[in-house]
C-alpha cells in the first residue's frame, strides 16, 4: 500500500487544496491530510473545525483520511503512520524555493520522501491567509472555497 502525508494548516481549507487532495488520491492508495497546528500562529478556525472542514468536502473520495496531526515533527508522524512520502502542493517557484529546505530536513531525519504536485494554474494565487485577509475586509471568497467553508466565515 502506497501511503502520503499531505500536512497543512489548512486555515481555510480552499478549492486548490482540495484539488491537490483529489489527485493524489488517484496516485496513492491512502491519503492522509494531517492538518497541524503552530503555537506561534494565530488561527481563524480551530483544529476540530478545519478538520470537519475537511472532512465534510472529502467524505466521498476513497482513500482520504483526515486527522490532526499532534505535535511533534512531521517526519516523526509520517513514520508513526508507516508513510516513506509526504505530499505538497506547489503554485509557484516561491513555494518550491520554501519546501525544499524541509524536503531535505525531512528526508535527512527519517528517509521519508517528499513529493510535490503542481497546483492547478486557476489557483496559483489562492491561498488561506489572502482568503482571510478578503473576507476580514468584506470581500466575496466563494470563488475560492467551498460553499460550506464561506458560510463559516459568517458565524
Amino acid at each position: 500500500m502506497t501511503r502520503v502525508v499531505c500536512p497543512g494548516s489548512f486555515d481555510p481549507v480552499h478549492k486548490g487544496h482540495l484539488e491537490v487532495f483529489m489527485r493524489a488520491a488517484s496516485l496513492f492508495d491512502e491519503v492522509i491530510v494531517a492538518v497541524s497546528t503552530n503555537p506561534a500562529k494565530t488561527y481563524r478556525f480551530s483544529e476540530d473545525e478545519r478538520v470537519q472542514m475537511i472532512r465534510d468536502q472529502v467524505s466521498s473520495i476513497s482513500g482520504i483520511i483526515v486527522e490532526p496531526m499532534g505535535n511533534g515533527l512531521l517526519a516523526d508522524y509520517c513514520a508513526r503512520k508507516g508513510s516513506r512520502a509526504i505530499l505538497k502542493g506547489l503554485r509557484n517557484s516561491q513555494d518550491f524555493q520554501f519546501e525544499t529546505p524541509m524536503a531535505s530536513m525531512n528526508r535527512h531525519l527519517t528517509g521519508v520522501e517528499t513529493v510535490f504536485i503542481l497546483g492547478d494554474p486557476e489557483y496559483q494565487y489562492v491561498s488561506s491567509s489572502l482568503i482571510k485577509e478578503v473576507a476580514s475586509l468584506g470581500g466575496d471568497i466563494t470563488e475560492f472555497v467551498p460553499k460550506s467553508v464561506a458560510a463559516k466565515f459568517a458565524d
